[in-house]
């Protein structure tokens, strides 16, 4: 069984990706929270890996780091659960998706954090309104593209959505406002069981802070 090492739920954006990913596609696996911010957090993080870096995967003797490897290393082990795209210029789009969100929209991470369990009104630059005016251009691409084949930015729910999840939140936290098309899909993500069990842990995790 996969052992997936996380940060807090309220904050850690980068776990939620390849949590939600197996919960998507039913696999099993076993979790553990490090709590993020402590003294202890570092050495215990640089105790299990060395990049210093959560998430983290465990498959028997692997170790796989970075929520972009270790979806698509899920990828891999699961080809049936079609966490991308089968088609493939389909599937260059996802991934230049996935790595977009991996690498870029500074502004928005650091302006708008994650924080799962509270609702905040707080103001940003044009930088930050430049990130969210990319991203709904992004969902709404896609999903005026593949609606058709279902409610995800590809029809089926694939790596591409695990990555955008945590901006979901950040909308909601945020109060963004979103044009109809880009609020269905923001809906529908958070109606995923899944989702709604991140939630209710991330407001537990707060309630005992």
């Amino acid at each position: 069984m996969f052992k997936l090492i996380i940060g807090n739920k309220n904050s850690s954006s980068w776990s939620l990706r390849p949590w939600l990913a197996l919960k998507m596609i039913a696999e099993p696996f076993e979790e553990h929270t490090i709590p993020l911010g402590q003294a202890e957090t570092r050495a215990s993080i640089l105790a299990i890996n060395p990049a210093g870096k959560l998430p983290l995967l465990i498959d028997h003797t692997l170790k796989v780091w970075d929520s972009l490897a270790i979806c698509e290393y899920l990828a891999d082990c699961f080809p049936h659960a079609r966490l991308w795209p089968e088609e493939a210029r389909a599937r260059a789009v996802a991934r230049s998706m996935a790595a977009e969100m991996h690498a870029g929209f500074t502004a928005l991470r650091q302006q708008l954090p994650m924080d799962v369990a509270h609702r905040r009104d707080v103001a940003h630059d044009e930088s930050a309104a430049a990130d969210i005016a990319r991203i709904v251009s992004l969902w709404q691409e896609h999903l005026n593209r593949n609606q058709a084949q279902g409610p995800f930015l590809f029809g089926h729910f694939t790596i591409a959505d695990a990555f955008y999840a945590p901006v979901v939140t950040r909308f909601v936290t945020y109060g963004t406002t979103l044009p109809p098309l880009a609020q269905r899909y923001a809906d529908h993500m958070l109606s995923l069981p899944a989702m709604q069990e991140w939630y209710a842990a991330a407001e537990i995790e707060v309630g005992n802070e």
